[in-house]
């Protein structure tokens, strides 16, 4: 098991985080710029000291600030893939890899990072220099080098924010089944809840320097304990207060004008979400219709295609996102400036502390 427990102070900020990574398991630290995720990830791996500190990877102590213990970078068993890779420019793709190895005559270096470069599809690439390499070729390759030194644990600092969108799906494939195949325990920093979903066991979610909530992404998603991560997770976030309704529904009297229920229970001063993909759109004249409680006069202030879906930016006394599919929007005919119904279910509205 990796243990990551940092209290630092850096000008004005300070930094109080503790994780706990399993074996073959993957934690994500995500959270927006300046959150504290990549002090916590450089202070593992032994390239920054805090204030106070504990690190440990197995039985191996790596840090104990309580007893002046502080391994450096190079004695410590983990591989790091840096935000830009850090390959080295004036080596080729083998010696990049080889890099890493100690000990060990130049044919075998060549033979063990041959090895490593055909287990991540890019042998083919072997003689070329980093910068002849598309992003995904120079992803696979530091993460190739991060290995060659069999680590007992790999730190991955924002691995898909240097590609381009076209190349970050295949990459993000590529890295999930990468991490997959690993039995180290692996942390993960990154900016994007979705990626953090898809790569990550558990994901941390982190706001000025602490861990505001930590589990499965999805459990992340459909109970989230505070606006913030609500918000983080890809949800509308709407403010109101709230009161009892009929029906055993919350009522909750939106700032700026307009009423929702929920199933969730609250009084006073509230936040809630709901998920862009859970608002349906209808033409303003039409009949109400089956079960959602929430309507909306609203009107679209931008349409963006993403894939085969529609992200729609509705306004509303408080700005509304609802993401429908590409033919919905067709047959509805819509378009920026367009009056549109927006509609929910109370069940899908989710009720937190402001």
């Amino acid at each position: 098991m990796l243990r990551v427990e940092v209290e630092a102070t850096l000008g004005d900020f300070s930094v109080a985080v503790a994780v706990a990574v399993s074996r073959g398991e993957c934690l994500a630290l995500a959270g927006p710029s300046g959150a504290g995720k990549t002090t916590a990830l450089r202070v593992a791996a032994g390239l920054l000291r805090p204030d106070s500190g504990w690190v440990s990877c197995g039985d191996e102590i790596w840090l104990d600030t309580g007893r002046e213990l502080d391994l450096p970078p190079e004695r410590r068993r983990c591989g790091y893939v840096f935000q830009d890779y850090a390959l080295f420019p004036h080596l080729s793709a083998w010696q990049n890899v080889a890099y890493g190895f100690r000990d060990v005559t130049r044919r075998r270096r060549h033979e063990r990072a041959m090895e490593l470069l055909e287990r991540f599809g890019v042998g083919h690439v072997a003689d070329a220099r980093p910068g002849s390499l598309s992003g995904g070729e120079r992803q696979r390759v530091a993460v190739a080098r991060s290995l060659a030194r069999r680590p007992a644990t790999l730190l991955l600092d924002e691995p898909l924010s240097a590609l381009d969108a076209r190349t970050r799906a295949r990459a993000t494939r590529e890295l999930s089944s990468t991490i997959d195949r690993l039995d180290v325990p692996t942390l993960l920093v990154t900016h994007d809840f979705t990626e953090a979903a898809m790569l990550a066991d558990r994901v941390a979610v982190i706001d000025g320097g602490r861990v505001v909530q930590e589990g499965r992404a999805s459990e992340l998603a459909a109970q989230p304990r505070s606006a913030f991560v609500a918000d983080f997770t890809g949800a509308v976030v709407l403010s109101g207060t709230a009161r009892g309704g009929a029906g055993g529904l919350t009522r909750v009297d939106l700032d700026g004008g307009g009423q929702v229920s929920t199933t969730d229970e609250g009084a006073g001063r509230v936040a809630l979400s709901v998920y862009p993909w859970e608002i349906a759109i209808e033409p303003p004249e039409a009949e109400r219709a089956g079960s959602a409680q929430n309507r909306l006069p609203a009107e679209i202030v931008s349409l963006t295609a993403v894939g085969n879906r529609v992200r729609l930016g509705l306004s509303t006394p408080q700005p509304l996102a609802a993401e429908i599919t590409e033919a919905s929007a067709r047959e509805l005919g819509l378009e920026r400036g367009a009056k549109v119904m927006a509609t929910w279910k109370a069940a899908a509205t989710r009720l937190m502390a402001g």
